[in-house]
């Protein structure tokens, strides 16, 4: 199955049904070349997928015909990646990935030594742009959920009940694979926190261990913002077992 197309509205629709999409799926469509007969896969990024024949395609709508809608349900613990923002498109070329190799989430992180700020109308702006990106990489990498991006958060606020966060820092001397081994089975989510460039600060650092992080070295070579957490990720998919 080499497409994947999203409908919202997909769990609601029964086997058989004929469903209709269009703005930027169907500008994706016409991308692609979709034509009537093909066979596609349909979700709502929300864990519904359905195998689809194209029913017929025009500039502004596409429309499938469905099979029988199944359920993919979240991985337990579910993997997010807080990113810090980062200079250029460095911190969205780390999210682009992340969503690639099964991020859950993604929380954009305010760190001190963030050169890029969002603040004011850049907020929303920041966000939105996030969200376009896991959802189209999402559909490149045909996964059945659409990571979740989250309002900007300072590091000190990373920490919450039932999360295992993991800090990416050169200078710790827990591997992260280890890390990963030894995280509760009761844990909700594993957060991979990756700085910017200079890295957090040692004030942030204290700030998150006395909140109950564990800082993490990811190997023996520094990598940049831009590639960190997306190969934390794949160690951590390694460490469950997933991979």
């Amino acid at each position: 199955m080499s497409s994947l197309f999203y409908a919202d509205d997909l769990a609601d629709r029964d086997g058989g049904a004929l469903v209709t999409v269009d703005g930027r799926e169907a500008h994706h469509a016409a991308v692609n070349r979709l034509r009537v007969g093909e066979q596609i896969l349909l979700g709502d990024g929300r864990g519904t997928l359905a195998d689809a024949s194209v029913e017929a395609v025009s500039p502004t709508s596409v429309s499938f015909r469905i099979g029988d809608p199944r359920r993919q349900e979240r991985p337990t613990p579910e993997i997010w990646l807080a990113q810090a923002l980062a200079k250029g498109d460095r911190d969205e070329l780390a999210i682009q990935a992340a969503t690639e190799v099964g991020v859950s989430g993604v929380i954009p992180l305010q760190a001190a030594r963030s050169i890029s700020r969002w603040s004011g109308p850049k907020v929303e702006k920041g966000v939105t742009r996030w969200t376009s990106i896991v959802r189209e990489a999402s559909k490149q990498a045909i996964r059945a959920w659409v990571p979740e991006v989250t309002a900007p958060l300072p590091p000190a606020d990373l920490v919450a009940d039932g999360d295992a966060v993991l800090v990416l820092d050169p200078r710790a001397d827990v591997r992260l694979a280890d890390a990963v081994r030894t995280v509760p089975d009761s844990t909700r989510r594993i957060v991979l926190a990756v700085g910017p460039e200079g890295g957090f600060t040692p004030e942030e650092l204290t700030r998150l261990e006395d909140a109950g992080a564990v800082l993490v070295v990811l190997g023996d070579t520094v990598l940049r913002t831009s590639t960190a957490g997306p190969a934390a990720i794949a160690v951590t998919n390694v460490a469950l077992g997933r991979w």
